[in-house]
């Protein structure tokens, strides 16, 4: 059964990548991020009265409070993650994206934590490819850029968000993961996620009113329908990775196959987005995926 959960994950969080994407790509719509967060808050806040309903998770406002840093940051992460997909390609975000694991690794170094050699490596092996990434998203030639992107679905140019807004999701997610394997400690995992989905649904609520009370937007059923399913599939990985890693005998092969979802939104953008990168930005993405694969083998 781990194996299907992990495949499942794997299916869901690239799936959540590719329609998170096409929710938010128009750059037109400056408060796409904010509908992106209000489609996720609703799916996550059904799911978590399912949990409290159904399956009986007890949830106090205390349990709240005490997990609310760590969900600020993740719901921060992914707020700008969502701004992130309106300058570059989902190729190129999502591997930046995950390489949160090797900044959680080096928290973990400086606060004292010893590695594997192999570990060590691994994070030497993201940071060269995020850095190699950056270097050649900055240096691209704007006559070859615009050549590549003829036949996408969207076309950019440079901009130094581009790479930046993808970076500072890292960095908070980073921050997250570690505040998380800290305050989990004390607080059951059952808990601390529908604390994180309501706490995700109070943020929806808010973003909702800001946009359609406050700034008089739209919400077009047709623009915001490919949010819903990314914030499906978001909600449906975060579920299906809990039960794969529940699974402790397998965990070592559970959590490199998860890790490696960017590998996939990689090649569904490719396939659905018509994304095209030149020779460099693939080298430099695989690099950081294997980093990713190795760290996810070792997190284990």
């Amino acid at each position: 059964m781990w194996f299907w959960l992990s495949l499942i994950a794997l299916l869901c969080w690239s799936g959540s990548d590719l329609f998170s994407k096409i929710g938010c790509a128009d750059a037109r719509d400056k408060y796409s991020h904010y509908k992106m967060v209000t489609a996720v808050g609703i799916v996550m806040g059904i799911h978590a009265l399912y949990e409290i309903l159904v399956s009986g998770v007890e949830i106090t406002v205390s349990a709240m409070l005490k997990y609310l840093p760590v969900s600020a940051l993740y719901i921060l992460s992914m707020a700008i993650g969502y701004i992130g997909l309106r300058y570059i390609e989902l190729s190129v975000s999502s591997p930046i994206c995950n390489s949160s694991g090797a900044l959680v690794a080096v928290l973990c170094i400086i606060t004292g934590d010893r590695l594997a050699g192999p570990q060590y490596i691994a994070i030497a092996l993201v940071c060269l490819g995020v850095i190699g990434l950056g270097f050649v998203e900055a240096h691209e030639d704007d006559e070859l850029r615009a050549l590549r992107q003829e036949k996408a679905n969207y076309k950019y140019s440079k901009s130094a968000l581009a790479i930046v807004l993808p970076l500072i999701y890292c960095l908070l997610d980073a921050l997250g993961t570690f505040a998380d394997s800290i305050v989990l400690n004390t607080l059951d995992e059952d808990v601390a996620n529908v604390a994180y989905e309501l706490t995700f649904l109070i943020c929806g609520i808010v973003a909702f009113i800001y946009v359609k009370l406050i700034k008089k937007q739209k919400f077009l059923p047709k623009a915001e329908a490919p949010k819903y399913v990314g914030a499906i599939f978001e909600t449906a990985g975060q579920f299906a990775y809990i039960y794969a890693l529940a699974d402790e005998e397998h965990v070592a092969m559970s959590a490199p196959i998860i890790s490696s979802y960017c590998l996939a939104s990689v090649i569904w953008s490719r396939i659905f987005l018509k994304e095209k990168l030149s020779v460099k930005h693939y080298i430099t993405i695989a690099v950081a995926i294997i980093g990713i694969v190795i760290l996810g083998i070792y997190d284990a």
